[in-house]
């Protein structure tokens, strides 16, 4: 089954003991409804606002360790709020919502809900928040180390001229670093792609 909406109560199998009151309370406060999903490569979370006939609605990629749960989760309710608060008056990722999203991780940076190393990569994020989590290098090379094992390398972790596969048959050889991403060329088509250093991939060849 691709989705499972969750019963408040089962949130303590996806976010850390300590946090499961504060999100409960943000959940109720909200009238959320919580959706989680299956692994999705683009994005871990998503929202949509509440209309005349559906409530706010949230989903979260039910594969992310605890404290990425948890982070996703917060990083969508600030969403949530400031769509409360500003309507569609305010960019997405503004900093409207990069003020609230700071705002509500250091609500639980007040808690002893993360590791040492997660509280510490989470405070050197909040300078400067990027629009997605994924997009926060530092933080995810930290979260990374609390995933279970799955057999897959980031891409930064291969050697120039390495295959990688990402899935369905897509194998690519990987080639120097351009500024920030890493250029790839897909054996199939010859074409050329750009990957993040922090993207998962499973090593080839």
């Amino acid at each position: 089954m691709p989705k499972q909406e969750a019963p408040l109560d089962y949130l303590r199998r996806f976010i850390p003991e300590a946090a499961v009151l504060k999100v409960l309370e943000y959940l109720h406060q909200y009238n959320v409804h919580l959706t989680i999903t299956q692994e999705r490569k683009t994005v871990l979370g998503d929202y949509r606002h509440a209309t005349q006939y559906k409530t706010h609605r949230i989903s979260v990629n039910g594969n992310l360790n605890p404290y990425a749960f948890l982070i996703t989760l917060v990083h969508e309710l600030a969403h949530l709020v400031t769509f409360t608060q500003y309507g569609n008056r305010v960019q997405a990722h503004g900093k409207e919502w990069k003020t609230l999203y700071a705002t509500l991780l250091a609500e639980f940076l007040q808690s002893p809900v993360f590791p040492a190393d997660i509280q510490q990569a989470i405070r050197e994020s909040l300078h400067d928040l990027p629009a997605s989590s994924c997009a926060d290098e530092g933080l995810m090379r930290v979260l990374r180390k609390y995933d279970r094992q799955n057999g897959l390398v980031l891409v930064e972790e291969l050697s120039e001229g390495q295959l990688f596969d990402i899935g369905e048959g897509r194998i690519f050889r990987k080639g120097k670093k351009l500024r920030k991403r890493y250029q790839c060329l897909e054996l199939k088509t010859g074409k050329l792609y750009l990957f993040s250093p922090i993207y998962e991939v499973k090593a080839s060849g």
